[in-house]
């Protein structure tokens, strides 16, 4: 920010404003604007000029707009899109940045909520292998806690961003939100402080209350003490009190050296009271106003989701059927070409046949010619055979021969008739067979028509080609009925969905168990692993928050009765 820019005379609220006017943001009570102080941090103050303050003099001066406080619940406090995002962009920062101690199991399903957020549903054809090469997905002790390639990280990533389908990029920022809330360091301010012994330990402040921690353990407080049993805190100098709302507990006290942590401890505490307490109370108009807009946002998201949905499914529908025609068609081409192969080969058979006939009939004609030769050739023998005896036998022997060739003549003369009368069998099978082969040909064309009727392809898109007015639908109060039915449903369901998450993050972990380096995990990991097996968290430090009515009353002032400063010389 350069000086320049803006008027010299502008507060810190001016500024702020500006800011969230830019970002159309309205849940600006979870924000500020965050500067850098020697050794620390500060936020800048909305009733104190901006060069009043302790911000960077040198130019541009830097501000960061971060999220200041965090809600309990996220799905059910943040409204607007844009403080989701801001706050999904934050969380995730701090994950990678391993400000926010995240286990490896937890890690992966938040990687595969990110990637979701970023490039929408999952589709194999688009994202294929390798696509995550570039992204930063995991924090850096993770990947070297475990034996496993980023071919690996990105495989198992990308299993679970593909169990997400139907999920918008919004869905799934709420989703991480939702994982990462739970996370032991998530929405925790840390700072370094000594009780009444000297002994070092660490203030932890949230949305829920102030947690006590040892130095090398920011996962498991020691001590919690939630808002709604807390009566008053107070610091004189450098020293903190702790007075707990039930009279007979021992108030707590601890020091803390450095003015400026003292005062951003105290305007964290504030903060976080004025909210633990404005959550508990009936939403101000404003809020109101805000969560039935987003309602009937999200409503309208819902009906035009649903809108696409059936587009898309209908559109789907009609693709699978023309493929379905196309393959029909293909095979009704198929079945045409082979019959008019077999008609083919049966018309050639047919041919074939018919030569071998006539070839037969022609060879049992000349048998029988050489028959008739053979026996006027007998005849004459026997006529001559007048001479002697030698003459005589060797003509009776002639004659013997003569008769068995003509006999041999004969029976050859027989087969071959025979088998022309075969072959002229054959010529009438064959010839049925092509009729037959023309019939099934006529069948199969006939077939071809009912199936496809006789459209140019052109035709083809038209016939299913959709009309918009069968898929346009009016906002009826029945069709919001129905919707807010269905959004009942779809929440019910989810609930049940959301008792298997503590399941899939048990499966990861154990499909990666196998290859972590016990030797690398860092002191919060095995605290972390600790925790889990013992099934302590900080929030199992909390007893029973107390209803509305009983707990403390505040003034309007917000440090009258819940905060007393006495600034004592």
């Amino acid at each position: 920010m350069n000086p320049n820019t803006f008027q010299v005379k502008w507060k810190g609220k001016d500024l702020f404003d500006l800011v969230c006017r830019a970002l159309g943001l309205r849940e600006t009570w979870f924000f500020g604007l965050q500067y850098n102080v020697k050794d620390t941090v500060a936020w800048l103050k909305m009733e104190k000029r901006v060069l009043d303050q302790e911000v960077p003099k040198e130019e541009p001066i830097t501000l960061h707009f971060l999220a200041k406080f965090y809600p309990e619940n996220a799905e059910e406090e943040l409204v607007q899109d844009i403080t989701q995002h801001l706050y999904f962009l934050q969380v995730k920062k701090k994950i990678l940045e391993e400000e926010i101690h995240c286990p490896p199991e937890a890690s992966v399903l938040l990687a595969s909520y990110a990637v979701h957020a970023k490039y929408g549903e999952y589709d194999p054809i688009v994202h294929k292998p390798g696509f995550l090469a570039q992204e930063e997905l995991l924090p850096k002790r993770v990947i070297n806690l475990y034996q496993m390639t980023a071919e690996m990280w990105e495989e198992r990533i990308t299993a679970c961003y593909a169990e997400h389908r139907g999920r918008t990029r919004d869905e799934a920022e709420m989703e991480y939100l939702k994982i990462a809330q739970d996370l032991d360091m998530y929405g925790v301010n840390y700072f370094p402080i000594r009780n009444k012994k000297g002994t070092d330990l660490l203030l932890g402040v949230d949305a829920l209350g102030l947690h006590i921690y040892e130095p090398d353990n920011r996962l498991t407080p020691k001590c919690s003490f939630p808002w709604n049993e807390i009566r008053n805190i107070s610091y004189s100098d450098k020293e903190f009190t702790i007075k707990p709302l039930d009279k007979k507990t021992n108030v707590f006290k601890f020091n803390s050296s450095r003015l400026r942590v003292n005062k951003l401890i105290l305007q964290l505490c504030i903060g976080n009271h004025d909210l633990f307490m404005r959550r508990r109370r009936v939403d101000s108009l404003e809020v109101q106003q805000m969560k039935a807009q987003a309602r009937e946002e999200r409503a309208r998201k819902q009906v035009e989701r649903q809108r696409l949905q059936r587009e898309k499914q209908l559109r789907e529908e009609a693709e699978r059927a023309r493929d379905e025609l196309e393959r029909r068609l293909i095979q009704l081409q198929d079945e045409a070409h082979m019959a008019n192969e077999a008609l083919l080969r049966s018309e050639q058979t047919a041919d074939l046949l018919a030569e071998k006939a006539q070839i037969a009939e022609e060879e049992a004609k000349l048998l029988a010619q050489k028959a008739a030769e053979a026996e006027t050739e007998m005849q004459r023998i026997k006529v001559t055979a007048i001479r002697g005896q030698e003459e005589r036998r060797l003509m009776e022997q002639k004659m013997l021969e003569a008769e068995m060739l003509a006999l041999k003549m004969a029976e050859e003369s027989e087969r071959r008739a025979k088998e022309a009368e075969q072959l002229k069998l054959d010529l009438q099978e064959a010839r049925e067979s092509e009729r037959r082969a023309k019939h099934k040909l006529l069948e199969i064309t006939s077939k071809a028509v009912y199936t496809s009727p006789g459209l140019p392809p052109d035709s083809l898109d038209s016939d299913l080609s959709f009309s918009r007015e069968n898929l346009s639908f009016d906002f009826k109060d029945t069709d919001m009925k129905r919707l807010s039915m269905e959004i009942e449903k779809e929440k019910v369901e989810y609930m049940e969905k959301s008792k298997h998450l503590q399941e899939q993050l048990n499966e990861l972990k154990t499909e990666i168990e196998s290859l972590k380096l016990k030797e690398r995990e860092t002191p919060l990991d095995i605290i972390h692993n600790q925790n889990t097996e013992q099934g302590t968290s900080k929030h199992s430090n909390f007893k029973k928050v107390l209803p509305e009515e009983s707990l403390p009353t505040f003034t309007t002032a917000g440090v009258a009765s819940f905060l007393s400063v006495r600034y004592l010389k």
